[in-house]
């Protein structure tokens, strides 16, 4: 298969060869950790560095012996769909004495370890920076002791540490999302939404409570998720009298024919006194003012528990070749770091300014300075709940401003999961802005036929985790129309347009900004938010329900696996949608562990299949007993997915048999996940913000005129920003033929599938991160974290 350019890493460039790197996961368990530590395992073989886990986290470099164990390749194989951690982790007293540590150093210069790869929290984490200060005179002490011979202090003399953040709290500063956190919020998000079915039934109210002693992270982010009536976290406690506040406001919802009512209470929820708030209290005050009949559910740690969702994974396999990637880099002057997420890019922050900040945080919150303790925690954090009040707290009719703009919002092109939760957010921020909100049904099919009405508040609730488009949505451009929109437009004076869609929704807006010139009604501000399961559209690098679609992806294809267990040898050939786009072949792949991955975007003949089959039959005959191979739909004309299916079979005679699967619209069907969910939420309300921004700006003489490129733009996620992008630039980044940007991000993970599949093979470092400062505050444009 092609390789794409970049620095090869090879023995010769970043060679691992005579070091030793040592895995170790502490503290609480967190789904993807298992992912991370078969990447650490992966790369450092790959790189030619001896690895080895150290089981039971500091408790086993402490005990050393057979805790610490070589790993190989082979050992790796199948723990990528494992929730927890299958080298264990434990809390050590002991290896926070001095003589623990002490121990500890004796047991990692036996077996040559300098390189620790730590995957844990800010506790795990500050633990292992203190044991790397220490570190030459803990060696120096041993010498004096007679245990080691007097040459290791030369040879082993620096201990360079790397940290992965493992943590379902996302209680880390300086990373936008951390190891499990996104699991945990699957596991939160399946539960309210089964809670949400049987409390409709008996017109019920549910107080829930989820994870977060110190951090609110998760209670807020899936508050946004299912649009909770109310949100208890300790960072920003609720203003003295909110029982009452609270009371009232589900008793409106109520009023307003909302037959259930949900509550997500943080176990460290407190109130301005900084006493505890629990679900006990929350139910019981109900029940005393209301009289509603109220239930309590506590989460606990189904939480921590399953299968890592896509997102984990991806995210703990990047971190992993990361990890490594900075421990060959690394020199004795090198601080200890952290690898991170920064919108959608890697990044290296030092350690212990991650871990300051993070205590910044818990100092502000014992200080009673909430506001701060909400800047510290991060942009992202404070985005989420300025978000949350916004779609969650309606204002009276008397307190909204008075715009008198008419704002239309449409789906355009396939369903995808998170085009409801997106027109939901769209709908509720437009109201509060005074704007008079109408749907469109049918997309541009529906707008030519009529099919418009004001859509208020309340017509929106319990959107956000319903799958699929309830506007409705069709491929239908506008320019065969265009006649008949504009009459639309006329009819309902339609001020300015929202589109959510996928690459259809792109070509409408270029043909719209075309008919400018006939049709003076379309020249009112315009803007388009991504949404499609293929993630083909330019200018952003990821849309609305892709990753539900790489959830459904990973589920299936862990279930095809599994299929085999127990059973002889057997390949999968999986067939995935996305049109030319081989995103979701590509990061499904990574995320399921597939053998390759075969996409339009990087040609292949029978030459690269046939060295594809012997690599496997290779690894089959030594140790896999079973295969994984996805394939784009339209990668190629010639090698379908019955050719490839095939070839396998005829080929892999005697070693293993085939079994071929086409997922089809599976692929698009079932409830959005919280990322497309918080994802579709927030990208919605910063296009609308954006509108009435641009509503004032081109208001003159009485009505709107807006004909410039900067005012029909797509939103789209770029690298570390949400940016507002004129769609007209975009079209030279467009291969307008095959439905794709010419430029793809995803494309330098490729190498990074193939390492992990055992393939030799190019891989780009040049984007790999360089070692930053934490900051403080971001520009406004990064709020964009990749999750949520």
């Amino acid at each position: 298969m092609a390789q794409p350019d970049g620095k090869k890493i090879f023995f010769e460039n970043l060679s691992g060869a005579g070091k030793a790197i040592a895995v170790l996961t502490s503290g609480g368990d967190a789904q993807g950790m298992n992912a991370a530590v078969r990447a650490v395992v992966r790369m450092g073989l790959y790189v030619g560095a001896k690895v080895y886990f150290i089981h039971e986290g500091y408790q086993g470099m402490v005990d050393g012996g057979e805790n610490i164990r070589e790993a190989t390749w082979e050992g790796v194989s199948s723990m990528l769909q494992v929730g927890g951690t299958v080298i264990g982790s434990a809390r050590c007293k002991e290896f926070r004495t001095h003589e623990g540590r002490l121990k500890a150093a004796h047991n990692l210069v036996q077996h040559g370890i300098t390189n620790l790869c730590v995957i844990g929290g800010d506790g795990s984490l500050t633990g292992a920076n203190l044991f790397r200060e220490e570190w030459s005179g803990l060696l120096t002490e041993l010498v004096e002791q007679g245990v080691i011979e007097a040459d290791a202090v030369q040879k082993y003399s620096a201990l360079h540490i790397v940290g992965m953040v493992g943590s379902i709290d996302n209680d880390f500063c300086g990373t936008d999302m951390t190891i499990g956190t996104d699991s945990a919020l699957h596991r939160i998000i399946e539960v309210v939404d089964a809670i949400m079915t049987t409390a409709q039934s008996h017109q019920r109210t549910f107080v829930l409570e989820v994870m977060g002693r110190h951090c609110g992270y998760l209670a807020l982010v899936s508050a946004l998720a299912c649009g909770a009536d109310w949100v208890l976290i300790p960072e920003m406690p609720p203003e003295d009298g909110w029982e009452e506040k609270m009371c009232q406001k589900l008793s409106a919802n109520r009023a307003g024919m909302k037959r259930l009512n949900i509550i997500i209470v943080a176990e460290g929820a407190i109130d301005r006194n900084t006493k505890p708030i629990t679900t006990d209290y929350v139910k019981n005050l109900v029940v005393k003012c209301l009289g509603f009949d109220t239930r309590v559910t506590i989460l606990g740690h189904v939480q921590r528990g399953g299968t890592p969702s896509a997102f984990d994974r991806i995210l703990a396999s990047r971190m992993g070749v990361e990890a490594v990637l900075a421990l060959l880099e690394t020199t004795a002057n090198t601080p200890a770091c952290v690898v991170s997420l920064c919108g959608n890019q890697s990044v290296r922050l030092p350690l212990m300014e991650c871990v300051q900040m993070t205590q910044e945080v818990q100092k502000a919150m014992d200080e009673k300075r909430f506001e701060e303790a909400v800047k510290v925690r991060g942009r992202s954090f404070e985005n989420n709940l300025k978000t949350y009040k916004l779609l969650a707290h309606r204002k009276p009719e008397s307190e909204l401003p008075t715009s008198n703009f008419n704002v239309a919002v449409l789906n355009v092109g396939a369903p995808a999961a998170g085009m409801n939760a997106a027109v939901r957010s769209a709908i509720r921020v437009g109201i509060s802005e005074g704007h008079k909100m109408l749907a469109v049904n049918d997309g541009f099919e529906g707008f030519y036929k009529g099919q418009i009405k004001e859509i208020k508040w309340g017509d929106v609730g319990g959107w956000t985790g319903q799958g699929g488009s309830l506007l409705g949505t069709k491929r239908t451009l506008p320019a065969k129309h265009a006649e008949k929109i504009a009459e639309q437009m006329r009819k309902h004076n339609i001020n300015a347009l929202l589109v959510i869609g996928g690459f259809e929704a792109f070509l409408s807006l270029l043909e719209l900004l075309t008919a400018r010139g006939k049709y003076e009604e379309f020249c009112v501000p315009m803007v388009m938010v991504p949404a499609t399961v293929s993630n083909n559209v330019p200018g952003s690098d990821l849309s609305i329900g892709a990753d539900t679609a790489l959830n459904a992806i990973t589920t299936t294809c862990d279930r095809i696996k599994q299929s085999a267990s127990g059973t002889k040898r057997r390949v999968f050939i999986i067939e995935t949608m996305g049109g030319y786009c081989g995103y979701l072949a590509t990061v499904g792949g990574l995320a399921a562990g597939a053998d390759a991955a075969y996409i339009y975007e990087e040609p292949f003949d029978i030459k690269d299949l046939q060295a594809n089959v012997e690599h496997l039959t290779e690894k089959m005959k030594t140790s896999i007993q079973r295969g994984l191979v996805l394939r784009n739909e339209n990668s190629n004309e010639n090698y379908t997915t019955d050719f490839i299916y095939q070839l396998y079979s005829e080929e892999g005679k005697g070693v293993f048999d085939c079994r071929k699967n086409v997922l089809g619209h599976m692929q698009q069907g079932g409830a959005p996940s919280p990322f497309d969910r918080n994802f579709g939420t927030k990208i919605s309300a910063k296009a609308m913000q954006w509108i009435s921004k641009k509503l004032v700006e081109t208001f003159r003489q009485g009505r709107v005129f807006a004909n410039s490129e900067d005012s029909c733009c797509l939103l789209g996620m770029r690298r570390r920003a949400l940016v507002f992008q004129p769609v007209v630039q975009l079209k030279d980044e467009t291969d307008f033929v095959h439905r794709i940007p010419k430029e793809q991000w995803w494309l330098k993970l490729r190498p990074l599938m193939k390492i992990l599949a055992k393939y030799k093979t190019s891989y780009d470092v040049s984007d790999s991160g360089q070692l930053e400062h934490v900051e403080r505050n971001r520009p406004k444009e990064s709020d964009a974290s990749v999750a949520m």
